[in-house]
């Protein structure tokens, strides 16, 4: 059996604090936009599903991590509640919050574990978002003040750090469609938080390169666009989809630019950078984080406010989310990284898969074929992507855990390894197995 992956490859799984975690108000810790959005029912899709328990690995980190260990794991990608190390966003340090990341990075080196670090995966401090959140521009130094102390405590023992995670999604979801925190639903707003967003993503790189001596990046999530036709609508159309989803945040990031097409998006909402926010935004990053779930067949339509949507393919398997399974996206996505933004070095950050999974584990095993294929191909499509030029370091597998998905709750499970929610049983899904192999193997078992 050979293998694309070179030897140094890193094999990994990823989670969010707030969706696996629990205990988000325990030992000093404050109360954040999730925290709040959750307990709404106005704005919870999954009414009384909370990340007040979620997979309790707050109390379990230990144990959870001996189960990483035994998956065979080289590497573990977590992010940080910002609200359990600075209860007030900014401010006085909370201890006990800090002493808990440290101890998981501390458990999961003993276990010979890498440690990625993501300082924001989505849940500002409620204190920070009283003040007016990522619509405030002091929100690029309240995070680079949060990440000094981060990179103060961990650096050395956190080799990797991410400074955030999808701005897309943040912003999209968060700021234009109301769907997850802070819940908001105004066109004016987003483009303000996404351009807030890449202020501290370059304050944070900034302040990194004062006091640390390794790698920081940024992760994106992304998702190839491809024409419902070749007509002048549907390809004016693909751009703007490309420009809103895949470009917002890496150009600003790596070419100090913007998108021409994000006027037109966002009409008399939209107001061009200045030359000092650009020149902030774009800081030297050490490697690009993709996070990739589908693709998107791209025609023009009445959408509010992109005036694109997706065609959905008759004959194509869809996830529990909606999402098309279309391995040869990822391949392609990796590829156009690589081309349009100089040959970075690329993880990836996130790849996996909602099933239908029941919610007990049946005499100990949890059959999952649809997400074993899953794997298996887009696993595959990395290798693709690698035997093609492209400069790709590791695979991060979302998620380790079925946990909190968001806004949707505990009703999409991504995990390859199974949770009983009622008793936190854990059970390794037969994923979780092909997983343990592709690590052993480089991924030379999928030949």
């Amino acid at each position: 059996m050979t293998s694309p992956f070179p030897d140094d490859f890193l094999w990994g799984c990823a989670t969010a604090a707030y969706q696996i975690e629990g205990s988000p108000l325990a030992d000093g810790a404050g109360a954040s936009i999730w925290q709040r959005f959750s307990h709404d029912p106005r704005l919870m899709a999954a009414k009384g599903d909370t990340g007040d328990v979620a997979c309790d690995h707050y109390n379990r980190m230990a144990d959870d991590v001996a189960l990483m260990k035994e998956l065979g794991l080289q590497a573990y990608r977590f992010s940080v509640a910002w609200g359990r190390v600075l209860p007030d966003g900014t401010g006085k340090v909370n201890a006990a919050g800090l002493d808990f990341y440290e101890r998981l990075v501390d458990t999961l080196l003993a276990n010979g574990i890498e440690p990625l670090c993501t300082l924001y995966h989505w849940d500002l401090p409620a204190a920070l978002d009283d003040r007016g959140g990522w619509l405030n521009r002091d929100s690029a130094d309240w995070f680079a003040d949060y990440a000094r102390v981060m990179f103060d405590r961990l650096d050395g023992r956190v080799k990797k750090w991410v400074t955030l995670n999808e701005p897309w999604v943040i912003t999209d979801g968060g700021y234009l469609h109301g769907a997850l925190a802070p819940g908001h639903k105004n066109v004016f707003e987003a483009p303000i938080a996404s351009r807030n967003l890449m202020r501290a993503h370059g304050a944070a790189v900034k302040a990194y390169r004062e006091v640390g001596r390794h790698e920081i990046g940024l992760v994106v999530n992304l998702e190839p666009k491809y024409p419902a036709s070749g007509s002048p609508e549907d390809t004016a159309a693909l751009a703007r989809a490309n420009a809103y989803m895949n470009r917002q945040y890496l150009d600003p990031a790596i070419h100090g630019t913007c998108p021409a097409e994000l006027a037109t998006i966002f009409g008399e909402a939209w107001t061009d950078w200045s030359a000092d926010d650009l020149a902030l935004a774009r800081q030297k990053i050490d490697f690009v984080g993709v996070n990739y779930y589908t693709r998107n067949v791209t025609r023009a339509d009445d959408s509010w406010p992109l005036n694109a949507g997706m065609v959905k393919q008759p004959l194509a398997t869809y996830t529990t989310t909606g999402w098309e399974v279309f391995p040869q996206g990822l391949t392609d996505v990796l590829l156009w990284v690589k081309e349009l933004y100089g040959d970075p070095a690329i993880y990836v950050t996130e790849n996996g898969a909602a099933f239908f999974d029941p919610p007990v584990a049946e005499q100990g095993r949890v059959e999952d074929p649809l997400r074993v294929s899953y794997l298996r191909q887009h696993i595959a499509a990395v290798g693709e992507a690698i035997e093609r030029g492209a400069n790709v370091k590791g695979y991060m597998l979302w998620s380790l855990f079925d946990n909190l998905e968001w806004s949707l709750g505990y009703s999409k499970r991504f995990g390859i390894v199974h949770v009983n929610f009622a008793t936190q049983q854990r059970t390794l899904k037969d994923s979780a197995r092909l997983y343990r192999e592709v690590i052993a193997t480089n991924g030379a078992c999928l030949d």
